[in-house]
């Protein structure tokens, strides 16, 4: 514990006020050239951000040695920077946004990767920050209003200089034991497929999205995290301690224009996608 503090107080003060320089780059950028060309402004800002994530990646990757297990059932260089993405992912740790962040290094598109998060993500210094400037689409909870910041947040993405991957958790919420036995209950209850390893998809989003995006997102990258019985669950603590952890992350490519045309049916197929994710995180628990 005396090591890992000794390193861990060091890097996360580095960290702060490194994270700080990018931030006022960003907000520079944002004020002085993004006026003048959007473009520009996103090009300058992908390769910052990168620079600020690198060292995340660096504690997930190098410090706590987290292994990142990747099975991929698509042709591997679909997802070398080549295509924007819609991730669909399940969310099973507080870290998943993190293993994001390890996949999309390893792909080369780190300063582009991108998420739906939760409106109160943006006010946390240095990362929230540094999200807001990189147009994080950060949500409120309250459709209404959600429905109008993903409409509005999608098309601004269409001309996006760089391939990017938008990152969203269909579930709501992280994966806990308590939280499964509401959804299994409520699934009971309406006569839907009981989940084991994963809640029950929310899907406005999703097909609010997958409508704004299908003229120039040609793919959705399909996500299961799975943590092995063997391995202890990943955790920010375990992270800053450096304490390895392994992850299983199951990837299959689906092509945008292979999804039904209307949203009822883009629903349906967002909650069948669920299901089969069971019986992927069963074999990748195994």
């Amino acid at each position: 514990m005396a090591i890992a503090a000794a390193v861990v107080v060091p890097l996360g003060v580095l960290f702060f006020f490194s994270g700080l320089v990018v931030n006022l780059i960003q907000a520079a950028c944002f004020v002085l050239i993004r006026p003048l060309s959007k473009s520009t402004y996103r090009i300058i800002n992908r390769a910052v951000a990168e620079l600020l994530w690198l060292e995340l990646v660096w504690i997930v990757d190098w410090w706590a040695g987290v292994k990142v297990c990747t099975y991929l059932l698509y042709c591997p260089q679909n997802i070398k920077s080549k295509e924007h993405a819609l991730v669909l992912c399940n969310h099973r740790s507080d870290i998943d946004w993190l293993v994001g962040w390890v996949l999309a290094q390893r792909s080369g598109c780190l300063g582009s990767a991108l998420a739906f998060m939760k409106k109160s993500s943006k006010l946390l210094p240095v990362i929230g920050w540094s999200m807001w400037f990189s147009e994080y689409l950060f949500l409120e909870r309250n459709w209404a209003k959600d429905e109008k910041i993903i409409k509005s947040g999608v098309q601004q993405l269409h001309d996006f200089p760089r391939p990017f991957w938008l990152a969203l958790f269909v579930e709501g919420t992280r994966f806990t034991q308590a939280k499964l036995l509401a959804a299994q209950e409520y699934a009971a209850s309406a006569g839907l497929p009981v989940p084991r390893n994963v809640l029950i998809p929310r899907t406005k989003g999703f097909v609010c999205a997958v409508s704004n995006m299908r003229t120039f997102v040609p793919a959705i990258y399909d996500v299961t995290v799975a943590i092995p019985k063997s391995s202890p669950p990943p955790t920010l603590t375990r992270l800053f301690k450096g304490q390895s952890s392994v992850v299983h992350c199951h990837l299959k490519r689906h092509s945008m224009k292979d999804l039904p045309d209307t949203d009822d049916a883009v629903a349906q197929w967002c909650r069948d996608l669920f299901v089969a994710k069971v019986c992927v995180a069963i074999k990748l628990c195994c």
